[in-house]
């Protein structure tokens, strides 16, 4: 895994982990833009959301899953928002697809 989100899967680099089973990591952001600011992503190297096959799509069911549960725990589920870039021209900068659960205070609307 070349990204610095396979090196933190592989145990290479540290993290806060929110969350972990065999297909699925959570981790805390380290910049966070709200009181709760969770990156979740499959353990799989996939580069961004377009790049999904067929088999992969049950990821995004447990990614779902995964948030909806964090979001219980830390008292947001009223309110928040799960959210991916995909590409360059979305402002990703890290190539493994991964999920922003960001909440914790009135987010508002988006531009």
């Amino acid at each position: 895994m070349s990204t610095v989100f396979g090196l933190i899967i592989q145990g290479k680099l540290p993290s806060k982990k929110v969350f972990e089973n065999e297909r699925i990591l959570a981790i805390e952001d380290i910049h966070p833009v709200a009181p709760v600011h969770i990156l979740i992503m499959p353990k799989k190297e996939i580069p961004n959301l377009q790049s999904m096959e067929p088999h992969d799509y049950p990821l995004l069911g447990e990614i779902v899953k995964v948030a909806q549960e964090i979001a219980e725990e830390r008292g947001i589920a009223d309110g928040y928002r799960l959210l991916t870039n995909n590409g360059s021209e979305s402002g990703q900068t890290i190539f493994h697809l991964h999920f922003h659960l960001i909440g914790g205070r009135v987010l508002g609307k988006m531009a």
